[in-house]
């Protein structure tokens, strides 16, 4: 029996020595190139995500991947820079030379450029432990008028969207089963994150709860059209307000499992103007660097999303029901976090609110507040909440004396939000 029980610890030993102690990793999972809507090459936009700090970066173009042979005309191109300055040929030349940027004459005579593929312009850009690159789409459905889009991040080929279905709740019903099919097709973990639901105001909280294929949604996207803050003629419109309403019905009501919150950049806009990047992100708790590791961090909820705030340490403990968080202090600024959740007991009455024209639905329901009650508030650097036992959920949001260093908004302060945990 000895050297079976020696080799049964040396096993042990070597599975400890090996095993990779979790980190954080910066990224963003909502990137626009110019194969879609957005307006600069891929490879010019994935360097300014590793100069800027971040470890990974899915690149979600509207319904299709970087891949096989593409050429615009330099005045498309052009054309799609919104902001005055240098041409963006000149800046993809000055950076990358002429060796690397291809470029031609159409039949009709019009300058043309290659766009690289994903394959290409990787290798210059992925380092082990450093840097990763996860292939994504915003696979972009809709309902008649009303868009829905959903990010499939770790994809292995092109999803195609499900569109024009009897309901907005059937349509992204069947778009997250298309993309969970397409993970089991694969063998691979795909990420499914619902994308800013007030874009064209889209999608009610009711909405969000119901469709619980839905794991994510964007709890701050930095596009300035998709109205993080909601709007006053629009009952619980805001993305806080989406978020704990839905929890709350799904928790209490439909007895599954609640939404986690994303941040991220929905960037479109490279040389200056509007939907620019560095404005919303996530931080993602994970064993490696590598596209699996980090989406199955993140369907694991070890995970925040951030406008600014970094935090330390976030952690569960289930055996005491506490939520502990170290915030990274930075010089001169103060924060404060609020405990926000819903208790079992909660008053159920809601009252319907007409919506103003453009909405997709005539009236939206108000809830009482003690839906997503803030539970309680600290100062502290490193904040607590034991939970009692009678809430459905508690989640923390963090924020900041000062602004982000990219505002959507002239008065925004940065921001921090954790799961929701207790459930």
């Amino acid at each position: 029996m000895f050297p079976f029980r020696l080799s049964l610890v040396l096993v042990c030993l070597a599975s400890l020595v090996g095993a990779a102690e979790p980190q954080w990793f910066k990224g963003n999972t909502h990137t626009h190139s110019l194969w879609s809507d957005g307006d600069d090459f891929p490879e010019m936009i994935t360097g300014w995500y590793v100069k800027n700090g971040y470890q990974f970066l899915g690149l979600s173009d509207h319904n299709t991947l970087a891949r096989g042979e593409r050429w615009l005309t330099e005045e498309a191109v052009e054309k799609k820079r919104k902001s005055i300055g240098r041409k963006v040929m000149d800046k993809y030349r000055d950076r990358f030379g002429p060796e690397w940027v291809q470029t031609r004459t159409s039949p009709d005579g019009k300058p043309e450029v290659k766009l690289r593929t994903f394959e290409e312009f990787r290798p210059m850009f992925e380092k082990p432990g450093q840097f990763l690159l996860i292939e994504s789409e915003e696979v972009s459905a809709g309902m008649q008028k009303v868009p829905i889009h959903i990010n499939a991040i770790n994809v292995a080929e092109a999803i195609e969207p499900i569109k024009d279905l009897a309901t907005v709740r059937e349509v992204v019903r069947a778009n997250m089963q298309a993309i969970a099919e397409h993970a089991l097709k694969h063998g691979r973990p795909v990420m499914a994150h619902l994308n800013h639901p007030n874009f064209r105001w889209a999608l009610t909280a009711e909405d969000l709860a119901h469709v619980v294929e839905d794991k994510f949604f964007e709890v701050y996207n930095g596009h300035p059209i998709v109205y993080n803050d909601g709007h006053p003629d629009r009952a619980e419109s805001s993305m806080d307000r989406l978020w704990d309403v839905a929890n709350t019905i799904r928790i209490a009501e439909l007895k599954a499992a609640p939404l986690f919150g994303m941040g991220t950049d929905d960037a479109h806009n490279y040389h200056g103007a509007d939907a620019s990047p560095g404005r919303g992100w996530v931080m993602v708790r994970a064993e490696k660097l590598d596209p699996n590791a980090i989406v199955e961090a993140m369907q694991r909820g070890d995970f925040y999303a951030s406008s600014g705030v970094t935090l330390n340490d976030v952690r569960f403990d289930k055996a005491s029901k506490t939520l502990q968080i170290t915030i990274a202090p930075e010089p001169g600024v103060t924060y404060t976090t609020q405990f926000i959740g819903t208790r079992k007991g909660y008053d159920r009455a809601v009252e319907k609110v007409p919506t103003p024209e453009g909405d997709n639905v005539p009236f939206r329901l108000r809830y009482s507040k003690d839906v997503g009650a803030i539970l309680a508030t600290s100062d502290s650097l490193t904040p607590s909440y034991t939970l009692t036992g009678d809430e459905l959920y508690v989640r923390a949001l963090i924020t900041s004396s000062q602004a982000p260093q990219n505002p959507l908004e002239p008065t925004q302060k940065a921001k921090a939000w954790t799961q929701p945990v207790g459930w």
